[in-house]
């Protein structure tokens, strides 16, 4: 398949001068995204942490108790395809504003509904916070759409940096806020909404829109291809089953962990600290994937994913002291991350610029799709089968993506993988 086109169309001229002033436009704008990706990691931060509870002590029926944080990946996964092509129509800065309004706003509900005691409403809250999730997922496309295949992962990696501090100082807030008014956690979905607006003000001010691929080749005379025929690339497939499957099995485990602890007879601030070094787990090793992707290849880095997910489940399933709990977490952290920032290098290398919108945000809606099945299952899983079942269950999920990214990999080697060779010099 052709990476990029060669040949210039009517306008290009703007294009290519566009493109050779865009260095210091996309280093701007990588900053903003990483500090953007910090402010809504804390916002989802405190909702990890909290939601479950605040659903818990708010739902008519206890098994309804994840609901709300469930609304959070479901609205995300109703929503993000049209963030997609919303924001081919009005660009990635006001998508991204409108994304982050969102958040303020389901803050601003979330709190009233704490206030009020109304369930319903506070599903509503969270929903919109799950919409404001759906556009910043796009945070770190928007970085590596800017620059050539072999820097996709280091600026992956680096906005995905942004949320290492935000995932220590998110459920620090979540565990401050909770009793900032006489309410319990209404204090924190405040925090959750000037947040979003701290997001919408940066992004306004700070993020500037950029060619699809300035400052590298385009051509957008290229053909977009049907959907069927991206997604029959064994690259394409590699991709889903990690950003997906990584996505299903860390949602899964993590939207239990909280009631799981107060069900082993840890505190809520117990499930504060565990969901915290959880995060740190998932972002800290932004600092390093790239390099090593680039050290010791793409498919090396995905299977390493893999482990430390499975570690995850071992653990979880041996023990429920609150060392398990954190060793568990923090390698379902680190497991995502590998996943994660692989399966997101493959996906912004396995399409052409045309087809951005259309690929990009179908894989975003498969991702959040069944992420949100795992979200709505995790707690009556947890209620009916227990803690030891839920993290079995993960297993030949793994087992699924590890054959998946098997089939690119040889695929590759066999040099039926055109665009992936490319990919494993990224980093």
């Amino acid at each position: 398949m052709k990476r990029f086109g060669k040949h210039p169309r009517r306008g290009s001229s703007r294009r290519v001068a566009s493109a050779r002033d865009a260095t210091p436009t996309l280093r701007s704008n990588a900053f903003v995204l990483a500090i953007a990706q910090g402010l809504f990691t804390a916002a989802i931060a405190i909702d990890l942490t909290l939601t479950g509870l605040t659903g818990y002590q708010l739902a008519p029926d206890k098994s309804l108790a994840t609901l709300p944080f469930a609304m959070i990946t479901v609205a995300g996964a109703v929503t993000t395809l049209l963030a997609s092509i919303l924001m081919q129509r009005i660009g990635r800065r006001w998508g991204f504003v409108t994304g982050a309004v969102f958040c303020a706003t389901g803050g601003a509900i979330s709190v009233w509904s704490v206030f009020h005691a109304n369930f319903w409403l506070f599903c509503l809250g969270t929903a919109a916070v799950g919409v404001f999730q759906a556009f910043a997922q796009y945070y770190r496309l928007a970085a590596a759409d800017s620059v050539d295949v072999a820097h996709k992962a280091s600026v992956i990696s680096m906005v995905l940096a942004g949320g290492v501090i935000a995932a220590v100082i998110g459920p620090a807030l979540a565990a401050w806020s909770k009793n900032l008014f006489s309410t319990l956690f209404a204090g924190s979905y405040l925090v959750v909404s000037m947040l979003g607006v701290a997001s919408a003000v940066l992004l306004a001010v700070g993020f500037r829109d950029t060619e699809p691929g300035a400052g590298v080749p385009d051509d957008a005379t290229l053909p977009a291809r049907r959907l069927r025929i991206v997604f029959s690339q064994p690259i394409s497939l590699a991709a889903l089953a990690n950003t997906v499957i990584g996505g299903v099995v860390m949602m899964f485990v993590m939207t239990a962990t909280p009631l799981a602890a107060i069900d082993s007879h840890h505190t809520i601030n117990d499930g504060a600290h565990i969901i915290q070094w959880h995060l740190v787990g998932m972002y800290a090793p932004s600092f390093f994937a790239g390099r090593l992707i680039k050290r010791f290849g793409m498919s090396s880095v995905l299977f390493a994913g893999m482990v430390l997910t499975a570690t995850c489940g071992l653990i979880a399933a041996m023990s429920t002291s609150l060392t398990a709990f954190y060793l568990a977490l923090f390698c379902l952290g680190m497991g995502w991350n590998f996943m994660f920032v692989g399966g997101t290098t493959l996906l912004a290398s396995c399409h052409t610029p045309p087809e951005r919108a259309r690929v990009q945000g179908v894989a975003e809606l498969v991702r959040y799709g069944l992420t949100a099945v795992a979200a709505l299952g995790a707690g009556p899983v947890l209620e009916r089968f227990g803690w030891l079942d839920l993290n079995i269950i993960t297993f030949p999920l793994l087992a699924i993506a590890a054959v998946m990214t098997r089939i690119w990999v040889r695929a590759d080697r066999a040099g039926k993988a055109v665009t992936s060779h490319d990919v494993q010099r990224a980093g």
